[in-house]
């Protein structure tokens, strides 16, 4: 194992040993703390929502038969009999020929089926309402049960909460639902140059990046991180710090250990912990390829290499996915699935067969598209971010990647390509 990799794995067959992993256990959440977190169980409607027909605009509830046809120059003349307040019913109900004024969210009253808006319409006096456009049965109507009927599933197991979830849930009532727990993330960083942020470093030292853009990276994904701060380069050290973050956290993440060189002393300290299992060290990937994966149960340690941009790719394509896939998102991986933007390739790229290459890129305006007259189907300019490969500048220049398979020695300009969004 010395010098080299041994079991490289590629991006699909390291994703499979993740998929090894169970999503975390089910807790209860509430408030605003379901936010960002994937439902363990359907969510069935206690009631309906709405409970009763409902306007969606301003204007008049009425029967849409009795404007059918009507337009601007063949309009409809109804009788208003009322108005329906938002926060009850209507005491009366509508016949043939007539109509009432409803504000957004009043209830319909009985016999009317459609609502016109209204700014199609025209008193005339006496009652007389001039009627301008013609309309379908519940035209500008929330039906009843429409957003969840009673009984029935209102969300699935493994839906993500986002606020509009959130909202729902809100909605019906319901106040706490079970969720898979937020992964738990302990950092450590390894390495002799490395001094606390706070530290002013000598020539020959730098400070310690990665545990904080390390830490970003996984808050981003929903998880919840604890930094321990630097570790020494030697076994003992590394051993003592790895079993106290594993015993706290669902996942650790140590950088600056993976690559050739120092890859012995990490390897060697997670081989002293009990149970703790080395899936693999190397994965077809660039950058990133010293990556090193270990279990212990369904405790994971990545040793993730110390160069800062490689790290922070490693957690975009692998790192923050897998800790989606823990919190209940069985989708994390599918890279179909994430913001991306279409563009178009400004420059070649080459690329070396038998490893995934992500590529960072810059995206600006095609050439010729001023402020205010941009045409909407013209593609932005994604241009390669070029710079040795340990400034953090080429992340801070980048908008996101692309993605270049295995298979490939490389792209050509002006091929669309799909920039997975930073």
């Amino acid at each position: 194992m010395k010098n080299g990799f041994f079991n490289v794995l590629s991006v699909a067959e390291f994703i499979d040993r993740l998929r090894d992993f169970s999503p975390l256990p089910v807790e209860t959440a509430q408030g605003t703390d379901i936010d960002g977190r994937v439902l363990a169980e359907d969510v069935i409607a206690p009631e309906d929502l709405p409970l009763a027909h409902r306007s969606c605009m301003d204007g008049y509830a009425l029967r849409a038969r009795d404007v059918f046809g009507a337009s601007e120059s063949n309009p409809a003349y109804l009788e208003s009999v009322g108005a329906v307040r938002i926060e009850t019913p209507a005491g009366f109900s509508i016949s043939p020929g007539e109509c009432a004024s409803i504000v957004t969210g009043g209830i319909l009253p009985e016999g009317a089926d459609a609502v016109i808006m209204v700014e199609h319409t025209e008193p005339l006096g006496a009652g007389t309402i001039e009627m301008r456009k013609s309309l379908a049965p519940h035209d500008n109507v929330m039906l009843r049960g429409e957003d969840a009927s009673l009984g029935k599933v209102a969300l699935a197991a493994g839906t993500l909460i986002r606020p509009q979830e959130a909202g729902l849930l809100a909605a019906l009532g319901m106040e706490r639902v079970q969720v898979h727990a937020r992964p738990r993330v302990g950092i450590l960083s390894t390495g002799d140059e490395l001094v606390p942020v706070s530290h002013t470093p000598r020539v020959g030292q730098v400070r310690d990046v990665n545990s904080t853009t390390l830490g970003c990276c996984v808050r981003r994904a929903g998880a919840v991180p604890t930094l321990y701060g630097l570790v020494e380069d030697d076994v003992d050290s590394l051993e003592a710090a790895l079993r106290g973050a594993l015993e706290a956290n669902d996942v650790v993440l140590l950088s600056g250990g993976s690559s050739v060189g120092t890859s012995d002393l990490t390897v060697a300290a997670m081989q002293r912990l009990e149970g703790l299992k080395i899936v693999n060290h190397g994965v077809a990937i660039s950058p990133g390829k010293p990556l090193i994966l270990g279990r212990q149960g369904n405790k994971a340690v990545w040793g993730l290499p110390g160069q800062v941009a490689s790290a922070q790719v490693v957690m975009f394509v692998l790192g923050a996915p897998f800790l989606r896939y823990l919190a209940g998102e069985t989708a994390a991986f599918d890279q179909s699935l994430w913001p991306a933007r279409r563009a178009r390739l400004g420059r070649n790229i080459a690329s070396k067969p038998g490893r995934e290459d992500y590529v960072r890129v810059h995206l600006r305006a095609a050439s010729g598209e001023g402020a205010g007259q941009k045409d909407p189907a013209c593609l932005p300019v994604a241009e390669p971010v070029q710079g040795k490969s340990g400034l953090l500048k080429t992340l801070i220049l980048s908008h996101g990647v692309i993605r270049i398979p295995s298979h490939s020695e490389g792209v050509y300009e002006g091929t669309d390509v799909d920039v997975l969004l930073f």
